[in-house]
């Protein structure tokens, strides 16, 4: 397996968007990695869109950043929740300066863009944030995945096999 050994954080809220937590979860999991759903209580059990439920392994205060290996930040509308704790946006600018993984998908920019991480940085999302985006300094495509250094960033979820292959690649 060749993230044997490796530990991600999976972020996590409310609305998030079903399969663009659970594929990478799963699929991260598969290639032996340790993945941990992070969000504001432990052992709360969060909902996404489609009500796919998910219950945290930690909350945000029990992590100590420098354990993980990469970040995982899932779509919906979770990401608009998820960049109001500082705590999350504390995660994201270290792992970006110890250019650890970031994986970001559909809405997942919002918390990068937040973070303050993406000036001149190529990225893509929803087209829905592309303003959002551009605005905080990103360069935005519009293509399946793409990969600038340890920021590894997709549309939505149809490109979900595409991100899983770019983000477990950003390993190497």
């Amino acid at each position: 397996m060749t993230l044997t050994g490796k530990k991600i954080i999976a972020l996590i809220s409310d609305d998030f968007e079903d399969l663009e937590l659970w594929y990478p979860v799963l699929r991260l999991r598969e290639a032996g990695a340790t993945v941990d759903l992070v969000g504001e209580e432990k052992g709360r059990v969060f909902h996404g869109k489609y009500g796919v439920p998910a219950t945290s392994d930690f909350a945000f205060q029990d992590i100590k950043k420098e354990e993980y290996d990469a970040i995982i930040v899932p779509g919906g509308w979770s990401p608009d929740k998820l960049r109001r704790f500082d705590e999350v946006l504390d995660f994201v600018r270290y792992f970006d300066e110890q250019k650890k993984p970031i994986g970001q998908i559909c809405h997942a920019g919002w918390v990068l863009a937040s973070a303050g991480i993406l000036k001149g940085v190529n990225v893509t999302s929803t087209p829905g944030i592309k303003d959002d985006l551009t605005n905080a300094g990103a360069i935005w495509h519009d293509k399946p995945v793409v990969t600038d250094g340890h920021i590894v960033s997709s549309r939505r979820p149809p490109d979900l096999p595409d991100y899983l292959k770019a983000f477990i690649a950003a390993f190497d």
